[in-house]
């Protein structure tokens, strides 16, 4: 039996972590060899704790509530997390104006938060 392990790219320069470029490719079927200057997505450049959440975010579809479930984390942090990402992904990140008591009772009201997290909302206006 024969056990292959792979292992990601590597994305930053260990020693000043400019981002890397794939100059080879190999088949390991027929060993065909391409060399050239490959570039690597946005995506492979995250981290693994930003990819790790990416999946949620995604598994979730988006709704912030389910990956708040998923993670046991709250909103603020999905919402710090998701920045994250955004900006890694070289994005500009726009903070949205903090919600208003009335949005937050609204929410609650429409059960899309909970008591403890219309609280935490409320506290960051």
């Amino acid at each position: 039996m024969v056990i292959i392990i792979a292992y990601r790219v590597i994305s930053k320069c260990p020693v000043c972590s400019a981002k890397l470029r794939v100059m080879k490719l190999k088949c390991n079927k027929c060993g065909t060899v391409i060399e050239n200057d490959f570039e690597l997505s946005k995506f492979e450049y995250l981290s693994s704790d930003q990819l790790s959440f990416m999946e949620v975010f995604l598994k979730c579809r988006g709704n912030i509530k389910d990956v708040e479930k998923e993670l046991g984390i709250s909103y603020p942090t999905v919402r710090a997390k998701l920045d994250d990402v955004v900006s890694a992904l070289g994005y500009t990140v726009i903070k949205k104006p903090t919600v208003n008591s009335k949005e937050v009772l609204d929410m609650l009201e429409r059960g899309e938060i909970t008591p403890e997290q219309a609280l935490n909302m409320m506290k960051e206006e």
